[in-house]
């Protein structure tokens, strides 16, 4: 897809869901030779100090695995929301969508979209369109007559070889035009239930700063990931892992003094330790920002966040 906690005591997962939208966990000073485990700071208060613990310069495959299962966990407390930020109704939407935030925020992609599919529901609609009149409704995504070509081309082969439904299976969607691995897994998981891993930058940034792989290639990340965690995590392994690449682990400052998992982060102190400063770098859920879908699950809007404005509107 595209580029673009609190209580000062103990709290149950059920106030952690409420809350987490609104303020994004901070970490708690703990004993500093022990492992321990992430609390979440109360809203409003930020500890004084931040002390994270990084795992061993040297980790067995055993280890690995449990510390990656362990940030994945804490990640599903953080987040338990965590959805794909494409607006979509079916397939069909789904995997236009996802070819049209190369290069642009999924933000930007539900903003367009609703004007696309309003004028060209179906793949027949696509597949018979004018090329300009697609162009002038993409050009807000970049790269528009790159995209326009893509998708009336992908309509056509669904048209043409599948009858006009979108293919279940990563070997048909790999066929269509401007569909890659990534867009792939990204149409498998969430149309179709299918579990599958998305690579997406935020995704390769946070594996590599996790010391999961040192793979830079997407495939062999993908296959590297894939092997520390059972398959049926990966869908949602995949939303955690790029949601706090959104929010938190930003690819210039990480919020590393906000971070929930920074005791489990080999990369702690790469960005601002200073939780009150750290505070200040958190994107969407600080001050309960809206995300980028216009159209959000209701479990993101139970949960305190606010559906992103129309094309247009603010």
């Amino acid at each position: 897809m595209g580029e673009q906690d609190p209580g000062g005591g103990k709290k149950t997962a059920k106030a952690t869901k409420k809350a987490a939208v609104k303020k994004a966990p901070a970490v708690v000073k703990q004993a500093a030779e022990k492992k321990v485990p992430v609390k979440k700071a109360a809203a409003g208060k930020v500890p004084a100090k931040t002390v994270a613990v990084k795992p061993a310069k040297t980790e067995s495959p055993t280890a690995l695995v449990r510390r990656a299962r362990r940030i994945n966990r804490e990640l599903a407390e953080v987040y338990p929301y965590a959805h794909p930020e494409l607006d979509f109704e079916n397939p069909f939407q789904l995997v236009v969508a996802t070819v049209l935030s190369a290069q642009t925020t999924d933000l930007r992609v539900n903003q367009t979209t609703p004007a696309l599919f309003a004028k060209y529901p179906t793949p027949e609609d696509l597949a018979a369109a004018n090329p300009e009149e697609v162009e002038e409704i993409l050009r807000p995504t970049g790269f528009f007559r790159a995209k326009t070509k893509s998708v009336i081309g992908l309509s056509k082969a669904l048209v043409e070889d599948f009858g006009g439904e979108v293919p279940g299976r990563l070997e048909d969607l790999v066929k269509l035009p401007g569909v890659g691995r990534k867009t792939a897994f990204v149409v498998l998981g969430n149309a179709f239930g299918r579990p599958g891993i998305t690579v997406d930058t935020h995704f390769q940034r946070l594996v590599r700063r996790w010391r999961w792989t040192a793979e830079t290639d997407p495939d062999k990340i993908e296959a590297a990931i894939g092997a520390l965690f059972p398959k049926s995590d990966w869908t949602d392994l995949s939303h955690h892992v790029i949601w706090h690449g959104r929010r938190i682990c930003h690819a210039r400052k990480p919020a590393c003094g906000a971070c929930p998992v920074a005791p489990l982060c080999p990369a702690y102190g790469e960005g601002e330790t200073d939780p009150e400063k750290a505070t200040k770098l958190l994107k969407y859920e600080k001050g309960g920002f809206p995300g980028q879908r216009l159209n959000p699950p209701q479990a993101y809007l139970d949960a305190g966040g606010k559906p992103a404005p129309p094309l247009g509107a603010g």
